[in-house]
This record gives structure tokens, C-alpha cells and sequence, in this order.
């Protein structure tokens, strides 16, 4: 299945997970997920089935002020 990652088209196997993709992107915490701009928890990334077309977003904190 296609999706995008951070506005990178990305190919994933049927049946993905949000865990799959970020092992795929080897990410590395701390970071926040998003699926089509909703936040997932952190303990449902295993259990959070990707579909053709989602938009996932990697978002890593900044600090600084």
C-alpha cells in the first residue's frame, strides 16, 4: 500500500501498522505520531492499522524559547 510519511510517498505491506512504518523510518524517540492529522498514542502504534493513502506525521519536539 502507498502512503506518505512526512510528505514522502512511502510503500508498506497490506496489514501495515503504525509500529511498521516508524521501524521502517528507524525512529527514534522522543517523537508523536499522527494518522491524517489525528494524534495516536504512543500504546496504540501496534495496534493501529495503516490504509492506502494515510498521511502520517513524525513530529520530533524542538527546544528552545
Amino acid at each position: 500500500m502507498n502512503v506518505l510519511i512526512n510528505n514522502r510517498p512511502q510503500t508498506l505491506p497490506a496489514g501495515a501498522t503504525l509500529a511498521d512504518a516508524l521501524a521502517l523510518l528507524q525512529a527514534q524517540p522522543p517523537f508523536a505520531a499522527a494518522i491524517n492529522k489525528a494524534f495516536v498514542p504512543r500504546a496504540q502504534y501496534p495496534h493501529t492499522l495503516l490504509h492506502e493513502a494515510d498521511s502520517i506525521e513524525i513530529i520530533h519536539p524542538v527546544t528552545g524559547g
